[in-house]
């Protein structure tokens, strides 16, 4: 048994919505809590991580003392999943691109571990609803090693068609026929860099935009490649993407697996990779819910609107 007492932040926050923080301490690190005012008691056998987890969220606190319990949630998840992860890191506000044309920095805490899990591994999965940041982050961290020259090119592609990529029907020549799927990658490119350089960038064949199937046969070497959409792509798509990774090279794959548009029949190409390559030295799975939505606050309300139905659907 030990103790530990809150002596420089206030934790009033810790007992809001029927103990979430506590409960979340002690479902994160397996332990019973007794706690009462300023003093959180481990009943059992002492647990070093969660006297080291106890003197973080204190030092958290008082750098933020407007935290809500979501964000004190969260942060109990990043210091049981991702403990290499430093309290300075985690609340460094810098833009994460330098010289981009407005600040670009995670949001949410979520969103600050899936900055350092991209850094620390070879493949990340980001996984959650639209508005998260999901392609938007990786792409500004892309842009950081492209401008760092830590890498020499960043390849950005998404399913051209949700149902197969068939592009024949369409009007006009093939860029024509893609552009409408490929925009928002060059919309994200655009927001982050000065036009002048992103257009740079794209002549020099440093960011290149390509529907998903014509990576087939390529292998890309001192590359980030970002995979959009990813919940449209066919297993052999996936496998396809993945396999194209080169020396010294990074993928990150994003996409909502309750937006699926792909027939009945053929099986999510991210859902699959979710089942299978759990576990896989530098590969990484990141989970966003509507919590780390940062566009209008009605896109959470609507978000979970959705899912309460699907759940009495189901």
């Amino acid at each position: 048994m030990s103790q530990y007492l809150f002596e420089q932040c206030d934790i009033s926050l810790f007992y809001e919505n029927r103990n979430q923080v506590i409960s979340a301490i002690e479902r994160e690190f397996n332990v019973h809590l007794a706690a009462r005012g300023q003093k959180i008691t481990v009943v059992e056998e002492d647990n070093p991580a969660v006297q080291d987890l106890f003197a973080d969220l204190e030092r958290y606190l008082v750098k933020r003392p407007n935290a809500k319990p979501d964000e004190m949630e969260t942060f109990v998840k990043i210091r049981r999943e991702s403990p290499d992860m430093s309290l300075s890191e985690i609340l460094n506000d810098a833009s994460i691109v330098p010289n981009s044309r407005k600040a670009i920095y995670p949001k949410s805490l979520n969103q600050k571990l899936y900055v350092h899990t991209i850094e620390k591994n070879d493949i990340v999965f980001s996984i959650g609803p639209a508005g998260t940041g999901k392609t938007y982050i990786a792409m500004a961290v892309a842009i950081k090693y492209l401008l760092e020259k830590n890498i020499n090119k960043i390849v950005l592609t998404r399913p051209a068609v949700e149902a197969g990529e068939s592009l024949g029907y369409l009007p006009g020549d093939l860029q024509a026929k893609i552009d409408p799927y490929l925009r928002p990658l060059y919309d994200a490119l655009f927001d982050i860099v000065p036009t002048d350089l992103a257009n740079r960038f794209i002549e020099r064949g440093q960011v290149e935009v390509a529907p998903l199937a014509y990576m087939r046969g390529r292998t890309l070497n001192d590359a980030f490649l970002i995979l959009d959409e990813a919940q449209n792509s066919t297993s052999q798509q996936m496998k396809m993407f993945l396999t194209r990774i080169g020396f010294r090279s990074r993928a990150i794959v994003t996409g909502d697996i309750t937006q699926i548009d792909l027939p009945v029949r053929k099986k999510s190409g991210l859902v699959e990779a979710k089942e299978i390559l759990q576990g896989i030295e530098g590969i990484r799975f990141i989970h966003f819910t509507e919590k780390d939505v940062v566009r209008h606050a009605i896109v959470q309300e609507v978000i979970k609107a959705y899912q309460r139905h699907e759940e009495n659907s189901g």
